[in-house]
């Protein structure tokens, strides 16, 4: 059970003094409903009001913290017409400014001739020096209740960082005292400070280097972070170890005749990738492995090869992909090389007519369907397998962890072989998949010509549809994705996918299809098999073709406002074409002017097609979450951690964490208790339960 003394922090924060339904609702909204939430929603600046000095010594933009004597208010004459309270010092005058405040509460605050502190910013009007909205407003008597160093947090409408800072400082006035998790060494190396002290100092910047990811207490709160994710996936790594897994052993009579079929021979990076998998389902413990690869790697191949492995040893194998039209693709790849083989295999989906549903499923419990392709449908409580020996799970991060063991439980031991386009930094690999074995396949099988990527200004639309107009002519065909479906205001009437579908129409004619999310899956797939195999030459779609679509006679892709996408959501989408041995072209265009940020995007897509490197660009750019997705993938939320500014420490923490198992696996020593409630603060708590289990 979670510590008593954590308790504090895991209740609402309803009970802090001054946070009533209203306000607990505005603080939910931009950090969370616990002072746990609160403690960890960080400062993003700091407002400097020690300038303490006369009205002639306050210029224009800056804050300034002044004492002054309340000369005369001077109401507005209508709601536009400011209230002005005259004020003076020794040095000078000022004139406190208000739009729509309350005459009595200005009284009351700012009584003639009396002495008061304000602090805020300083301008000129007119050549009068004013204060519009002081920040702060107190008895002269009452200046030392003004925060010289106020730290700036995130805010939303009706919440003020006042109400904010009342709350942490009851949070901070009683934070627990708890065991110290780090290892005495590093903490001593570092010149980290104590828990509580790194948190309160986390809270209360000295200068604009302390709210920096490598500011001591900064650092210390990121590696306690990235310790309880290094040490709850050590654990469960640890737990996967424990289960029995079931030696399939493969004689490799049928590979050999899917090899001999393949028009190429297998990379070197494929065939590391087959061993690592091999000596895996061999062993006996269960395969956990995750197999990344660039777009076009050849990942299909191999894991078509690893579920072969699976039909020689008496059993089944099942391929899992996130969409309909991912599965289909797959299928049209896998099924002629498994005739090959002589081994059946089949489709799966939700949309399957009954008697068809009815013989796979017959197939799959007698053992006569071998193998078989779908999409979530394969979860179902009515899909029963004879032997499921291995599943292969595609675009794995698409899939949450409940939905991929579902798959898993339909048979005994099964091993786990999961598939993602998306090369992985290493970084990410660590804290994210730090439970999986990982393979990668760097290579690309011969024949692939490089993408040529151009970046084109969005005032060159006109040269681009005539150049689509001459590609056509050449007998090729043509992705064109825009970033959304429809036009939601604030991209222009022509750039969402629909408009643009019907503006190349008026040209193009019936050449023209459109695919998108919101179509139904009939729909979609019917346009999709009329540009592979038909006359649509022109497919205009959303990211629903970010992966799985094969279509090698494709060879131009133009992405309108490029500037709107990821950096690995570019890569994927370039991927689409370049599929053969044709020069295929990457039309990039974008909205002048663009960010600094977009430019260094662009500049990496049309510079390198190396996934590997641009998947640690992207980390770097966007950071884990807006990479893959959070919400999605299951990947963690860091809260103190940045990963690319933090990379050494998740290091450090790797390390550290697999040190600390070795020594005491079921975490009952000193430091192995001091760490369980490390792993309750940072909510990492069900490696307990693997502990316990």
């Amino acid at each position: 059970m979670r510590p008593q003394s954590l308790f504090p922090l895991f209740a609402k924060i309803d009970r802090l003094p001054g946070i009533g339904p209203r306000t607990l609702a505005l603080i939910a909204k931009v950090a969370g409903e616990r002072p746990l939430d609160l403690m960890w929603h960080r400062p993003t600046g700091l407002i400097d009001r020690r300038h303490t000095g006369s009205t002639a010594e306050a210029e224009a933009g800056q804050i300034a913290t002044l004492v002054v004597e309340v000369v005369e208010h001077r109401p507005g004459g209508g709601a536009r017409t400011p209230y002005k309270i005259e004020c003076r010092d020794g040095a000078g005058e000022i004139d406190l400014v208000y739009f729509n405040a309350k005459a009595d509460w200005l009284w009351k605050t700012f009584p003639p001739h009396e002495r008061v502190a304000v602090s805020g910013r300083v301008d000129r009007y007119r050549d009068r020096l004013q204060m519009v909205h002081p920040d702060e407003a107190v008895p002269a008597d009452r200046l030392d209740e003004i925060a010289r160093l106020e730290p700036v947090y995130p805010l939303t409408a009706g919440l003020t960082g006042r109400t904010l800072a009342r709350a942490l400082a009851a949070i901070l006035q009683d934070l627990p005292t708890l065991p110290e998790w780090l290892d005495p060494a590093l903490k001593a190396r570092e010149g980290w400070p104590d828990w509580a002290a790194a948190v309160r100092a986390l809270h209360a910047p000295a200068q604009g280097a302390d709210l920096l990811p490598q500011a001591p207490a900064r650092a210390r709160l990121a590696y306690d972070e990235l310790l309880a994710n290094q040490v709850a996936l050590a654990v469960v790594r640890a737990k996967l170890r424990r289960r029995r897994g079931r030696s399939t052993a493969a004689t490799g009579a049928l590979r050999r005749r899917v090899e001999g079929a393949l028009p190429f021979a297998l990379t070197g990076a494929q065939q590391s990738a087959l061993a690592d998998i091999d000596a895996d389902m061999a062993g006996e413990l269960r395969m956990v492995r995750l197999l990344q690869g660039d777009v076009g790697s050849g990942k299909t191949v191999v894991a078509l090869l690893a579920m072969l492995a699976a039909v020689e040893a008496g059993r089944q194998a099942a391929l899992l992909a996130p969409t309909e039209i991912l599965a289909r693709q797959h299928l049209a790849t896998l099924a002629p090389l498994a005739a090959r083989a002589g081994v059946a295999i089949d489709l799966l989906t939700g949309r399957d007519a009954v008697n068809r549903r009815t013989a796979v499923l017959l197939g799959l419990a007698d053992g006569t369907l071998p193998l078989v392709v779908g999409t979530h449908a394969l979860l179902q409580d009515d899909v029963r397998f004879q032997d499921l020996a291995l599943a292969v799970i595609d675009e794995q991060h698409r899939f949450g962890v409940d939905q991929r063991l579902a798959l898993t439980e339909k048979g005994t031991a099964v091993d786990i072989l999961a598939m993602t386009a998306t090369p992985i930094p290493r970084t990410l690999q660590m804290s994210a998949y730090g439970d999986m074995d990982v393979s990668a396949i760097r290579e690309k099988p011969p024949g692939r010509t490089p993408v040529d990527t151009r970046a084109i200004p969005m005032e060159r639309l006109e040269e681009v549809v005539d150049g689509l107009a001459r590609h056509l002519a050449t007998g090729a065909k043509a992705f064109w994705v825009c970033p959304r479906v429809e036009d939601g205001g604030d991209l222009g009437g022509l750039t969402d996918a629909t408009g643009r579908a019907a503006t190349l129409a008026s040209r193009f004619g019936a050449r023209v299809g459109l695919v998108h999310g919101r179509m139904a899956t009939a729909d979609k797939d019917a346009v999709m098999t009329a540009f592979a195999d038909g006359d649509v030459d022109v497919l205009v779609a959303t990211t629903v073709v970010e992966v799985g679509v094969n279509v090698p006679s494709a060879t131009l892709m133009v992405i309108e406002h490029a500037e709107r996408f990821g950096l690995a959501q570019l890569h994927q989408l370039r991927g689409r074409v370049g599929r053969g041995a044709d020069k295929s072209v990457c039309l990039l265009l974008y909205q002048p002017p663009v960010s600094d940020t977009m430019r260094q995007r662009l500049t990496t897509i049309r510079d390198t097609d190396d996934g590997f490197a641009i998947a640690e660009a992207d980390l770097a750019l966007r950071g884990a979450g807006d990479m893959l997705g959070v919400k999605q993938s299951g990947l963690p939320d860091f809260r103190m951690a940045d990963l690319p500014a933090h990379t050494e420490l998740l290091a450090v923490a790797h390390d550290d964490a697999r040190v600390l198992l070795a020594n005491d696996p079921d975490l009952t020593g000193k430091r192995g208790e001091a760490v369980r409630t490390l792993l309750y603060l940072w909510e990492r708590d069900a490696a307990i339960r693997y502990l316990g289990s």
